[in-house]
């Protein structure tokens, strides 16, 4: 073989994989500027999902973490990947037929999927796996879904509101999530259901897991105990309104204080995820001493 083929041929491969990625990143702004665009408005102005703009963010340092060892990996590619994306973009035009907002912005998760299968193949695609599922957080889940996870939640923070204030001998009348004081009416919304904070919580407790956290059922767990705490704690916040109210007036429960002890709540939930994580290292490591023992 002559030198000016072997020149031929390695320029044939290079220009090929210069080729590929430049089609389906093309591909990608292309068909899903509008999508992007959507997401980023919705992160700016529903505050249910401000942390979206953490989530790419994130997703995007543990891929520039695991930059050396995805650089060294010798890839494969599927032309599965292919089939994949193909059926990514079906499932935006469905969503798009059907103005469902969910499926078009999922469906850019598959296309990432089959783009990575298509151009790098199983392996790097299964390193990529949890930077690429935690995009999923990203995206608000479909009304409806969210509607049936909202009103229970509100129910049962008032419920649990209403009887901590009669302990603290705070007269209250309980209606479903309105709570009726001496001289304040107390509506348990949607923002004090505890959702608003449950999103943002568990996206940060499976952050802070893989962080610190090597087995992925720890994680798990992490995750899930976020859930009571965001009942719990946003129950303890209207509470703290509830006796406000009582002991200083109407007013007390509306503006600075009642925003203020938003965010102190809010702590409060992330400090528990910190012992939550503490106390089950504290528990795996006895029962490992006690089976050496």
């Amino acid at each position: 073989m002559s030198i000016t083929t072997q020149v031929l041929e390695v320029s044939e491969r290079h220009w090929g994989l210069m080729l590929w990625p430049a089609i389906t990143s093309g591909l990608l702004v292309l068909l899903y500027a509008p999508v992007l665009r959507g997401l980023a408005v919705q992160w700016t102005t529903d505050p249910d999902y401000s942390f979206g703009f953490f989530v790419p963010m994130f997703s995007g340092y543990i891929l520039w973490r695991q930059r050396g060892r995805l650089l060294d990996k010798e890839t494969r590619p599927s032309n599965f990947g292919l089939l994949v994306m193909i059926g990514a973009i079906c499932l935006l035009l469905l969503g798009s037929l059907g103005a469902e907002l969910f499926t078009t912005r999922f469906s850019l998760l598959v296309l990432l999927s089959g783009m990575i299968l298509f151009l790098l193949g199983w392996e790097v695609l299964r390193m990529v796996s949890f930077p690429l599922a935690f995009l999923t957080f990203m995206i608000p889940i479909p009304a409806i879904i969210y509607n049936q996870i909202t009103f229970p939640m509100q129910l049962l923070a008032s419920r649990l509101a209403s009887s901590w204030l009669e302990l603290v001998q705070v007269p209250v009348l309980r209606n479903g999530n309105i709570l009726v004081l001496s001289s304040y009416s107390l509506e348990v919304v949607e923002a004090c259901s505890g959702v608003r904070s449950l999103m943002t919580l568990i996206s940060l407790a499976f952050a802070y897991g893989y962080l610190v956290e090597s087995r992925r059922w720890v994680r798990c767990v992490l995750a899930l105990l976020m859930v009571p705490s965001a009942i719990v704690t946003n129950a303890i916040r209207v509470t703290i309104v509830g006796i406000l109210a009582h002991k200083f007036g109407p007013a007390t429960a509306e503006g600075f204080l009642h925003l203020f002890s938003g965010w102190l709540i809010f702590l409060s939930a992330l400090v528990l995820l910190f012992l939550f994580h503490r106390t089950l290292r504290y528990v795996l490591e006895s029962q490992k001493e006690a089976v050496h023992a």
